[in-house]
């Protein structure tokens, strides 16, 4: 009797493993892999909710171009607008291109570009001196590319990736993960927003790293059945590679955000000043040398 072939379906988890480890040894050093990691992840996700609404606006007028590349249709249900050389569906299309760095760096210039919120926020000419070959980088998209909504049916499975690679990364970097520099556990952000209950209002954090404590409080409102529209999420991180991760981090949740004009520390430098809040979160960074303790 013949043996029936049984093939495993992957799980979310094997596939974000692969994903952290496509490029590890191809790299110099974790901050560049995380950064890859991320940059790609945001493309996929901006790509999904792109395509979504297209299809939404499809539905609604037909497949008529001058509806279909209207940034405003997008724009006004917190979708990024992307040309077609940024999309997803392109990307994947061409990634066996010997030059799909230069194509990965384009499409992050042009998404800035086209949505002004995301100012600073994207790596920019990053993927052609990353120093990894071709086949590696396609490999890191296919392994990207099976992360599929319409597959693993979470409710948020944007934040269930991101928490992922926002821990590991963290954990990855050692010190980074034991002063808590950009990423503090979900567990202890998700008791903070339960001790102040963010409902409505200003939510501050001086020091916001990657951005955590904002999406908790964005999940308490959701937790608790109110309007996320309600609150609005000012903060301030000064190491620019952090700065971008929070920007990336918020955006893809579809969290309007205020981080200052650029990186800059709270101590020396509050791009705040004039402004009142309603709440202040904070992990605070007391292994920074910008703090001095006296005895």
């Amino acid at each position: 009797m013949a043996k029936k072939n049984v093939v495993q379906e992957q799980s979310l988890e094997s596939i974000l493993w692969n994903c952290r480890n496509a490029l590890r040894g191809t790299v110099g050093g974790n901050e560049k892999n995380r950064d890859a990691v991320m940059g790609l992840v945001f493309l996929k996700f901006a790509g999904d909710k792109f395509e979504k609404r297209r299809e939404e606006i499809k539905a609604q007028y037909g497949d008529v171009p001058a509806f279909l590349e209207k940034p405003s249709f997008y724009l006004s249900e917190n979708v990024f607008y992307l040309s077609e050389t940024s999309r997803w569906s392109y990307i994947v299309m061409n990634a066996s291109s010997d030059d799909i760095a230069v194509i990965l760096d384009k499409a992050m210039a042009d998404i800035e570009e086209k949505n002004k919120s995301l100012k600073g926020a994207l790596p920019q000419n990053f993927y052609t001196t990353l120093g990894a070959r071709s086949a590696s980088i396609k490999g890191l998209i296919d392994e990207i590319n099976k992360i599929d909504e319409k597959k693993f049916e979470e409710k948020d499975l944007i934040g269930r990736v991101y928490e992922y690679f926002l821990q590991v990364f963290a954990i990855d970097s050692g010190t980074s993960n034991e002063k808590g520099e950009f990423y503090t556990p979900a567990s202890i952000v998700q008791l903070i927003a339960e001790l102040i209950e963010p409902y409505s209002g200003r939510v501050y954090d001086p020091c916001c790293g990657s951005g955590g404590m904002f999406v908790q409080s964005v999940k308490f409102v959701e937790r608790h059945h109110g309007n996320r529209k309600k609150i609005s999420i000012i903060g301030q991180e000064s190491n620019p590679d952090t700065w971008r991760l929070a920007k990336m981090n918020l955006a893809i949740r579809g969290i309007s955000y205020d981080l200052g004009d650029r990186p800059a520390s709270t101590f020396i430098d509050d791009r705040h000043k004039d402004v009142k809040v309603d709440f202040i979160m904070a992990n605070p960074p007391l292994q920074s040398e910008e703090v001095a303790w006296e005895g």
